[in-house]
């Protein structure tokens, strides 16, 4: 008997590319498996008018996909990491994550301009306070304005909403083949990325070794390991899309460097730093990090944004 899997998937364009990537990628590895696709509709793709920040935060574009998992209706789930809570669900786990693509943020402006060049009080659009609050920080005349939807309807707002420029994830742009547009990409000296940006989560059910055993050639350990760093990070911090953190892991050698940050909502306290130690602390230096980043201020601008939140 033939064995046959199905991969739950929101439907957008964007996801629907990460979820036929990983469909390809198992067929190639395991010729006689069948692999179908069944998109479900999340609340993040239901509420479009408001922004994630007020309406629940990460959770919202994975929620649905991770019970029908649980269920037992889908064998695997295909996320962007950077959607991922910092918590999964009892039962579930990140069962493999492919090789990174790019982690960068990218400026795409009508006029080609990069963000140094772009004219005083510029109309930028962006719903992540992430993005909003690095911006601010780089160029306090810039107008943030709030920009959701998928990434292709974003891009063609652009031009409806009279923006001067949008700022999105580079491995989105680069999958839909919109690389042309690009204006800049940012250095992430002036805008770090999120936690995971870039990199695909293949989530499963745990303990599972069947599953586990066709997602292991699809599995970069290297990534996997700055991922699961970054998100240590996230976790120590209790992040969430309300407040303004990121995080960014690369390897040297036979050592893991992290730089993460904290911001205020409007950008005008950042607190940033970088921690580096052997891979196989990963995790360790994930929460050192976001350790060090609360005794330098960064508990004080969590306190006063979850206020903000609870009022």
């Amino acid at each position: 008997m033939q064995p046959s899997i199905t991969i739950g998937t929101r439907g957008s364009q964007l996801a629907l590319w990460q979820a036929q990537w990983v469909k390809t990628a198992l067929q190639q590895h395991h010729p006689s498996l069948t692999v179908d696709l069944e998109i479900i509709k999340t609340k993040g793709d239901k509420i479009l008018d408001v922004p994630l920040a007020q309406v629940g935060g990460k959770g919202l574009f994975v929620k649905e996909i991770e019970q029908a998992l649980l269920d037992g209706h889908v064998d695997l789930a295909v996320h962007s990491m950077k959607d991922m809570p910092a918590q999964i669900p009892e039962g579930l786990c990140i069962g493999a994550v492919p090789t990174r693509e790019t982690t960068s943020d990218v400026l795409i402006s009508r006029t080609g301009a990069t963000l140094k060049e772009l004219r005083t009080n510029a109309r930028i659009g962006t719903s992540s306070l992430r993005r909003a609050a690095q911006l601010k920080h780089f160029r306090p005349d810039i107008e943030v304005v709030p920009l959701r939807g998928n990434l292709d309807t974003r891009i063609g707002k652009l031009e409806t909403e009279n923006l001067d420029a949008i700022v999105l994830a580079a491995a989105g742009v680069k999958r839909l083949g919109f690389e042309k547009r690009i204006s800049e990409y940012i250095d992430p000296s002036i805008m770090l990325p999120a936690i995971g940006q870039g990199a695909l989560c293949i989530e499963s059910r745990s303990n599972d070794p069947a599953i586990d055993a066709l997602l292991s050639p699809l599995n970069d350990i290297h990534a996997k390991k700055i991922v699961l760093c970054e998100r240590a990070f996230l976790e120590h911090l209790e992040g969430n899309c309300q407040v303004p953190i990121a995080a960014l892991g690369t390897i040297h050698q036979q050592d893991l460097s992290l730089c993460g940050l904290v911001a205020d909502l409007d950008g005008s306290t950042i607190i940033k730093d970088e921690l580096r130690g052997p891979i196989a602390s990963y995790r360790q230096i994930g929460t050192d990090l976001a350790e060090r980043l609360l005794k330098r201020g960064g508990s004080e601008i969590l306190k006063k944004l979850f206020a903000m939140e609870s009022q």
